[in-house]
């Protein structure tokens, strides 16, 4: 994980990458919270310098790294987080807030959410079917990989690709095949009596999840605001 700000703070706003991200994606957001509060980038297992451990010894689903994500932040001494959630990070930390409600302070996400009605997105559909997706990882080059994330800083798709080893891969595959937005379903009850202070920010740009799914998370964040970034993709925080 990196950090910012006082390291002795309780309270933290807590950025929580998706794929194919780290922590470092969060640089420069994680300094300029610094000078106001603690802030914290985590990567979460699989991805990034965490530990990436084989499939049948981890839960790579998106409810079992948000619980690890939990564990994380008791471990660091976080009793309240303001979670920032991008890609699947939204989802992750949808989750840990739900295994400690009391520990949440607000719930943000960038182009992402409680997406039910979503349709996978074209590499999303290979990734999840059996064989092809293993053939597609094992295919996967440098510079296919920057085809795919479309006209990002050159730094970020380089840190991007340079953690996107085959551990990752594999951790990818089992993240996209144990998981459907349509099982979101049954947190909404439990997330709309919560009502978690919350922000939906969303690049009307997106290639891979269409900018109409931003007023969707008003089913589960009936308090949200949203807001669109005009001509911002999937990494509205960066391009």
């Amino acid at each position: 994980y990196s950090e910012s700000g006082p390291v002795d703070a309780t309270e933290a706003v807590v950025y929580v990458h998706g794929n194919p991200g780290s922590k470092a994606d969060w640089r420069d957001l994680v300094v300029r919270t610094g000078e106001f509060a603690r802030a914290i980038a985590i990567d979460v297992p699989g991805f990034g310098r965490a530990d990436k451990p084989h499939p049948h010894e981890f839960d790579y689903t998106a409810a079992g790294l948000g619980i690890h994500l939990a564990h994380q932040l008791e471990q660091l001494g976080i009793e309240r987080a303001h979670f920032v959630g991008h890609d699947f990070g939204g989802p992750f930390a949808v989750f840990a807030a739900l295994y400690n409600p009391q520990r949440t302070a607000s719930l943000s996400f960038i182009n992402s959410g409680m997406l039910r009605g979503y349709r996978w997105h074209a590499w999303a559909r290979v990734w999840r079917t059996p064989l092809v997706g293993e053939l597609a990882m094992l295919a996967t080059n440098r510079a296919g990989f920057k085809r795919v994330m479309g006209d990002l800083p050159v730094a970020f798709i380089d840190e991007m690709w340079s953690n996107f080893d085959m551990h990752t891969r594999r951790a990818v595959l089992r993240l996209y095949r144990t998981s459907d937005p349509e099982d979101q379903a049954m947190a909404v009850p439990l997330l709309r009596a919560a009502n978690f202070p919350s922000i939906v920010i969303w690049g009307d740009k997106d290639p891979f999840i269409p900018a109409r799914f931003a007023v969707r998370n008003l089913e589960s964040f009936p308090s949200a605001r949203i807001e669109m970034i005009a001509g911002g993709g999937h990494w509205p925080f960066t391009d």
